[in-house]
């Protein structure tokens, strides 16, 4: 079998020579000790800056690995970072006050990975007024910031709906009706990860079409009943899409229970431990997988150049991968659905 390769967008290709500018801006020493992980480093002018990384749920390692990736890159470079994040991504007054916490505690900069589009756009603007530089992460907001870091989701979605459809042409599926499964409506990120599998679907299998939308609000055993459901009142249901990692564990768990793993294939986002047994097990077909470690990193290194009046680059984009059962264990794709995790403090 060919090994598969990671394509990088021109945006990572930017974000490489990002950590060379900031290699001369901070100027930390690189270490993977857990001594250095909360700002060892030494040196440079944003040696000692404080950054507060702000993430979605604590209760997901999808955002722990997030959390590991920003206290290397800490560790690396001298930066203190410290990490909160609210019980559950539904908590957007949790996040909100967190964010308020940082800007009384006086740091120099934040990175944050909002839960709302537009509810912390009031709490961001006291924050850049009060002078902190603000990285937003995975989803953007409708106010200003010092810049973002996220998958392009529309065109991550568009990879999804592309394997949809090869896995429907593969059960000789040239028609029929996919169900997506969401996490919390009005999420931007989720949005348009929607919008990206539906066209990527319709380009590559016209004749398919998505007639059901389901939100869990972030709860995996919503998600099974709601994927059940489907499944019972649709005999005829040809996929699922599984928006995020507890949407895709829900259909798991659902396509096992209605033992369907060889008739309705389910294609899902990012990874965790449970995602990746029911890829194992093929009760999910495939995982676009993104990078949260590189957000965790690369936004303490963005944040870190902002306090310093350096210019970070406004939208960096390190792209997804799709991961089967074919090429999991292959080294590329291996490292991607097992990283590191670090729990918020």
């Amino acid at each position: 079998m060919a090994r598969s390769r990671i394509v990088f967008s021109l945006s990572l290709v930017l974000a490489i020579a990002l950590v060379a500018l900031v290699l001369g801006v901070v100027g930390g020493r690189a270490t993977s000790s857990a001594s250095q992980a909360t700002g060892g480093g030494s040196g440079g002018a944003a040696s000692g800056k404080k950054i507060d990384v702000v993430i979605k749920a604590s209760d997901s390692s999808f955002w722990q690995t997030m959390i590991a990736g920003a206290k290397q890159a800490g560790g690396d470079f001298g930066i203190k970072v410290s990490t909160f994040g609210p019980t559950s991504e539904t908590n957007i007054d949790q996040q909100v006050q967190l964010v308020e916490n940082s800007i009384s505690r006086g740091v120099d900069g934040l990175v944050i990975a909002p839960n709302s589009s537009s509810a912390l756009n009031s709490a961001i603007d006291r924050a850049r007024k009060a002078g902190l530089k603000v990285i937003t992460v995975d989803s953007r907001v409708t106010t200003a910031s010092e810049g973002f870091i996220g998958t392009d989701n529309l065109k991550a979605g568009m990879q999804a709906g592309k394997r949809m459809c090869e896995l429907l042409k593969a059960q000789n599926k040239t028609s029929g009706s996919v169900m997506i499964e969401s996490s919390v409506a009005g999420i931007q990120s989720l949005v348009d990860r929607d919008a990206g599998f539906k066209q990527g679907l319709a380009l590559n299998c016209p004749q398919v079409k998505v007639t059901l939308q389901r939100f869990n609000n972030n709860d995996i055993n919503t998600a099974a009943s709601q994927v059940n459901d489907a499944l019972t009142a649709n005999p005829d249901l040809a996929g699922v899409f599984a928006d995020n990692n507890t949407s895709g564990v829900g259909a798991a768990r659902a396509i096992q229970d209605n033992n369907a793993s060889e008739t309705v294939p389910v294609v899902a986002f990012d990874s965790d431990p449970q995602e990746n047994a029911a890829l194992a097990a093929g009760t999910i077909d495939a995982l676009v997988v993104q990078n949260p470690y590189f957000f965790g990193y690369q936004g303490v290194l963005a944040a870190g150049m902002a306090t310093v009046n350096r210019i970070p680059p406004r939208d960096i984009d390190p792209g997804a991968v799709v991961a089967d059962k074919k090429n999991m264990s292959e080294p590329d794709v291996k490292q991607l659905l097992n990283p590191p995790t670090m729990k918020a403090e």
